[in-house]
C-alpha cells in the first residue's frame, strides 16, 4: 500500500491505496485505524483498494465547519469524483458505515456496491449504541474487540502516547459531528428505501458497540441487502477477521 493525498474543498485528504481492478473504498471506524492492516492488503490483492482518512480524522485536514456526518459524506463524494472513483464499492466500518450510508442516500449513482460493517447511523429499536464519551479511549476501543489478544497486538498494552493522542483527536472530531444525538440520524432512515445499490451487511456476532438489531433494521430499510454474521467476532471485524471480511467483500463485489 502507498500513501496518497488529495485536495477536496480546500482540505487535504490523506490515506493509502494499492492494488488494481474494481475500486473499493474503505471508510474507517470513529477511532480510526492503527496503520496498514491485513484487511487492506488482502483487499488490494483483488481490487484497487483506497483507504482515506475521513476529514478531521487521522492525517486528513479538519473541516472546522462540519457539524454532521452528512457533511463528511459530502466531502467523501467530492473525493470520489476528484479521484475518478465513481461507481466504486464503498465499505464502511462502524461510524464510517454511517458516513457511507449517508452518501448512498444523497448520491447512490456513485456506488456500485455498499458494504456496511457494524454500521452506526440508526437509532436501535432495542438496546443502545455504546457511548464512547462515558469511558476512556482505551476502554472504548478494546470494547470493539472480542479477542483481547488482537487488540493488544494492534494497539499495545498499554497503548503508546501517540496512539492515545490519535484517539483523542478522532474522538474530538466524532463529538463535533455525531454526539447529539449520539451515533444516529432519524432523517436518514426514511431515505434508505431509495438506495437501489446492492448491499452487504456484516456484523460480528459479539459486537458490543452497535447492536445487531441495527443490522436487521438496515436490512429491512434497504431494498437489496443481505446480512452476514461473523462468528466469534466483535465490532472491529476488519481487524479481528481480516481474511474472512476481505473474502466476503471480494465475492460480493465480483458477483
Amino acid at each position: 500500500m502507498q500513501e496518497f493525498s488529495s485536495t477536496v474543498a480546500g482540505l487535504t485528504i490523506r490515506g493509502v491505496r494499492g492494488g488494481e481492478g474494481h475500486p473499493v473504498v474503505v471508510v474507517h471506524h470513529s477511532f480510526g485505524h492503527p496503520g496498514p492492516l491485513r484487511f487492506y492488503e488482502e483487499l488490494a490483492a483483488h481490487h484497487a483498494a483506497w483507504v482515506p482518512d475521513l476529514p478531521g480524522f487521522g492525517a486528513s485536514d479538519r473541516p472546522d465547519w462540519a457539524r454532521h456526518p452528512r457533511d463528511l459524506a459530502i466531502i467523501l463524494g467530492h473525493f470520489l469524483r476528484r479521484e475518478g472513483l465513481t461507481r466504486a464499492a464503498l465499505v464502511g466500518m462502524g461510524f464510517g458505515g454511517w458516513v457511507v450510508a449517508e452518501l448512498a442516500t444523497m448520491a447512490p449513482e456513485l456506488l456500485s456496491h455498499l458494504v456496511l460493517v457494524g454500521a452506526a447511523g440508526l437509532l436501535p429499536e432495542e438496546g443502545r449504541i455504546f457511548d464512547q464519551i462515558l469511558v476512556s479511549h482505551s476502554a472504548y476501543v478494546s470494547a470493539a474487540f472480542n479477542d483481547r489478544d488482537v487488540y493488544t497486538r494492534l494497539y499495545g498494552d498499554p497503548p503508546t502516547d501517540d496512539t492515545l493522542i490519535t484517539w483523542d483527536v478522532n474522538r474530538e472530531m466524532m463529538t463535533r459531528v455525531a454526539w447529539k444525538p449520539y451515533m444516529y440520524n432519524r432523517q436518514m432512515a426514511p431515505l434508505l428505501c431509495e438506495v437501489n445499490v446492492p448491499t452487504l451487511l456484516v456484523w460480528g456476532d459479539a459486537d458490543a458497540i452497535v447492536p445487531r438489531v441495527c443490522a436487521e433494521q438496515y436490512q429491512r430499510l434497504l431494498p437489496d441487502a443481505r446480512l452476514e454474521i461473523v462468528a466469534d467476532c466483535g465490532h472491529a471485524v476488519d481487524m479481528e477477521r481480516p481474511t474472512e471480511l476481505a473474502e466476503l467483500v471480494a465475492r460480493f463485489v465480483t458477483s
